[in-house]
């Protein structure tokens, strides 16, 4: 399980890590090299919608990857959608600029943006298979929680990877090559996650589906036909991990630095300190739900979302940078206990020969309901109202739609998890 453990970690950080690099630099610099003839306001938002289109990639390569996931198993899928996601990045780092190539810039940036959705649309559902599908029936919580420590892992060496960059040369220099060296530095990342997922095996479920010769033709149409509530409504429930966490790392950053006038390097210092708690929390919430059921869990992280949005700004709203602080890390701290438990609790909704499939989809649609909308909203909001009430709203009700959806489904911690054709709650139901 170590082993397992370590492989998933590995690359959903390689590719979180890929994911983020772009989003702090749509926060950062995509609005000035890549839309420069842009009103600021109309620029930045054409950047974050750059950054939101790899969300409808996403649900496209969650449907592609896992046709394949539930046809041909896991571990292949992983390592290719690795390969994808290294390249895509990498190649973003050699993009020429707007005013070298001019409109061709913003297109191809777009283009290798879907490419890398559509890679992550595969890799995250498959990286928590391997670990919830390999976990005694006691951890799986536990361990489904380590593969969503990739966020802030990956999300955290973005961060650095950019502080490092930005404090050692100029602001033009920054602007002119210094923000392509966290894009190519992926590749040293995911030498080391693909040379770790080669040495991992197959997954009992998935084998266990394969000896019984019960293999869906057609995955995604099989899932809808039986799940199609769960789809929609594990999406719904998930919706506000991807809000919450796309406001902390992509528009809290470009609000700080617009609206309060905090520099790049603190607000980077900000969210640095936010993953690295999330980094031990994460865990610990998924231990909970081992204990105490994944609903509770992530029922609280939820609420405590909806109860933060306004006192998250009002602290922020004073400019005072130990307040800032604590906001950040109190947010954090409650979608730490929402998402720790998800990746498990989505996984536990669907049976074996369509669950990559179902929890891959139904994650995708959340990040295309939540995380996609979140940075073109709250700056949209921001340009009309001036008032970050607006955004505390956005997050409030944001949150308060995951609950409404979380309250409708059941439970799911309890059943087998090997099961070919029922989900772990159906099975524990008979």
């Amino acid at each position: 399980m170590r082993k397992i453990a370590l492989a998933s970690v590995i690359g959903t950080t390689v590719e979180w890590y890929d994911l983020f690099v772009f989003g702090t630099a749509s926060a950062l610099v995509f609005n000035k090299i890549f839309f420069p003839s842009f009103d600021p306001l109309v620029g930045t938002m054409l950047a974050f919608g750059t950054f939101a289109s790899a969300y409808i990639a996403r649900m496209v390569g969650a449907i592609i990857f896992g046709h394949f996931g539930d046809r041909l198993g896991r571990k292949s899928m992983l390592l290719i959608s690795l390969l994808t996601m290294g390249a895509a990045t990498f190649a973003i780092g050699l993009l020429p600029d707007y005013n070298s190539i001019g409109i061709m810039a913003p297109l191809l940036l777009l283009f290798l943006r879907v490419i890398q959705g559509l890679a992550l649309g595969g890799e995250w559902g498959g990286a928590v298979l391997m670990t919830v599908e390999h976990a005694p029936a006691s951890q799986r919580g536990f361990y489904g929680s380590l593969v969503q420590v990739g966020v802030p892992a990956g999300t955290l060496i973005a961060n650095v990877a950019f502080l490092i960059v930005a404090s050692t040369v100029s602001t033009e220099a920054l602007l002119s090559w210094g923000w392509r060296i966290p894009f190519l530095a992926s590749a040293l990342l995911v030498a080391v996650g693909i040379y770790i997922r080669l040495h991992i095996e197959e997954t009992p479920s998935f084998q266990a589906v394969k000896d019984a010769g019960a293999k869906a033709k057609l995955p995604f149409a099989a899932l809808m036909a039986k799940y199609w509530k769960q789809v929609i409504l594990g999406g719904v429930a998930t919706l506000s991990t991807g809000s919450t966490f796309t406001l902390l790392v992509a528009s809290g950053v470009s609000y700080g630095k617009k609206e309060l006038g905090h520099s790049e390097s603190l607000m980077l210092w900000v969210v640095l300190a936010s993953c690295a708690l999330c980094f031990v929390l994460i865990p610990f919430f998924g231990r909970l739900s081992d204990k105490y059921g994944r609903k509770p869990i992530i029922f609280a992280g939820v609420a405590a979302e909806a109860a933060l949005a306004f006192p998250m700004f009002w602290m922020m709203d004073t400019k005072s940078v130990a307040l800032l602080f604590i906001a950040y890390l109190a947010m954090m701290t409650a979608f730490a206990a929402n998402y720790g438990p998800i990746a498990t609790f989505l996984a536990e909704l669907f049976g074996s020969k369509v669950r990559y499939s179902g929890l891959s989809v139904a994650y995708m649609l959340s990040g295309l309901l939540g995380s996609a909308a979140t940075p073109f909203i709250t700056t949209w909001l921001l340009g009309v109202t001036h008032q970050s009430s607006s955004i505390a709203w956005y997050i409030m009700g944001a949150s308060l739609v995951s609950l409404a959806a979380l309250v409708i489904l059941t439970e799911t911690r309890y059943g087998n998890i090997d099961a070919v054709d029922e989900s772990p709650v159906e099975a524990a139901a008979k």
